[in-house]
């Protein structure tokens, strides 16, 4: 769902405009109706919400049942947060005017806003029977609420629609984009693992720089990667590289992309380090997404990494929720040892900006924890946490880039600060 879509204040002028577009449903008004309501309405976009519910109630007293000013007060209760009055309003108006295409928008938009997919569908539905076959827009809207109750087979339907409707076909291409990630979950995902309508390959390359405090040499990595996508999945060549405490390693990998039955996918990667003074001489991974209900993802993983001293063993669960245009997601990670063993726990909230699935924006916490106890020069535990922001913006479909910025905090006395960067095109 759009940012519009979901906050309320955005909409005040559009909102205002449609309530006191539609026929007045109970008796004649008297002469002087017509400019109250429109004072009452000055009020609520001025932002003098009491004096305008004060207003709209006044005008309630004089033309009792109005689907007018139920749409407006409704409206308002919408924008004030208060479900249960703006419910009773706008049910109101829907039943005094049943063909009264704004009440029913406006009732498709409070239960957007209070997080009920189901009854926005039904909403909009009965808004999109009254709208005329050349407007798109209820079919738009309707397709956002199938999209965010997980129904991406009705929703893509209604966005093509749309399209015959004469829907801007830029528009209507990014919400099908769109449908196209969520079904592999682009909160999980980088940019370049889902492939855009039109195209097979992507490539990025990317890097970072962290420099500490107390000085000590920075840091650096880099990523380059390859990826041809299929039908059902993509598969990804990447070449790696770091610097480190002064030292240098590389690695190369295969990271692939898989889809397993209905709402379910899998990453699998594998990745060798030749060197192994950084990377691992070899490492595997394989984690499974399944989606349930609407709009929740769950996820399960494990990794080895094979260095010279022996293996580790990772082991993740993941939670992730979509909220219209917001991905929320939490992960877990459990490294066991025979001495010492972490936990860590990661949260990140990405918000899709456009509507699409290419241009977001990114924030992230993580909390480490690592019991030193059994070790003999131990004192019994170890804290850390990070923190990241980053800006994802395709500038057209086949060119973006990634932005961002990082701290992390350790008890090893040291604190970073980091920059990173990545370039990705299509073809």
């Amino acid at each position: 769902m759009s940012d519009a879509a979901r906050t309320p204040w955005p909409m005040l002028v559009a909102c205002a405009a449609l309530a006191c577009a539609g026929p007045l449903a109970a008796q004649a008004p008297p002469a002087d109706f017509d400019s109250q309501f429109q004072a009452a309405r000055s009020l609520a976009l001025s932002g003098q919400r009491e004096a305008a519910l004060a207003a709209y109630g006044a005008l309630l007293v004089r033309s009792p049942g109005n689907a007018d000013v139920l749409l407006g007060r409704g409206r308002l209760y919408a924008w004030m947060g208060r479900w249960p009055e703006s419910e009773a309003d706008l049910s109101a108006a829907t039943t005094a005017a049943p063909g009264y295409a704004d009440a029913w928008s406006a009732l498709g938009d409070l239960y957007l806003w209070s997080d009920r997919p189901a009854l926005v569908v039904q909403a909009y539905s009965r808004w999109l029977a009254l709208s005329p076959a050349t407007d798109p827009a209820a079919l738009i809207a309707r397709a956002r609420a199938w999209r965010a109750a997980g129904d991406l087979a009705a929703a893509r339907a209604d966005f093509e629609a749309a399209r015959t409707r004469g829907a801007d076909g830029a528009t209507i291409d990014g919400y099908v984009r769109s449908l196209s990630a969520q079904s592999t979950n682009p909160g999980a995902l980088a940019p370049d693992a889902v492939a855009a309508p039109g195209y097979r390959w992507t490539s990025s390359l990317g890097g970072d720089w962290t420099a500490f405090s107390p000085a000590r040499p920075d840091w650096s990595d880099y990523t380059l990667s390859v990826r041809r996508h299929f039908s059902h999945g993509s598969l990804a060549l990447e070449a790696l590289g770091a610097e480190r405490f002064s030292i240098r390693d590389h690695a190369w990998a295969l990271d692939a992309y898989v889809d397993l039955w209905r709402r379910a996918y899998a990453n699998l990667r594998y990745q060798r380090g030749p060197q192994q003074d950084l990377f691992p001489g070899d490492a595997w991974r394989a984690e499974v997404f399944q989606g349930v209900a609407h709009g929740w993802e769950l996820s399960g993983s494990y990794d080895r990494l094979e260095f010279g001293s022996g293996p580790t063993s990772l082991y993740g669960l993941g939670i992730g929720r979509y909220v219209g245009n917001w991905y929320l997601r939490w992960r877990h990670l459990y490294i066991p040892g025979n001495l010492a063993s972490s936990d860590s726990d990661r949260f990140v909230t990405r918000y899709y900006y456009a509507g699409d699935a290419d241009n977001y924006a990114e924030l992230a916490v993580g909390f480490g924890y690592t019991d030193t106890a059994a070790l003999p020069t131990a004192s019994g535990s170890r804290h850390s946490w990070s923190a990241s922001a980053a800006w994802v913006r395709f500038l057209r479909p086949r060119l973006g880039f990634r932005l961002g910025a990082a701290l992390d905090h350790g008890d090893d006395g040291y604190d970073g600060r980091g920059l990173f960067a990545t370039v990705y095109t299509r073809w």
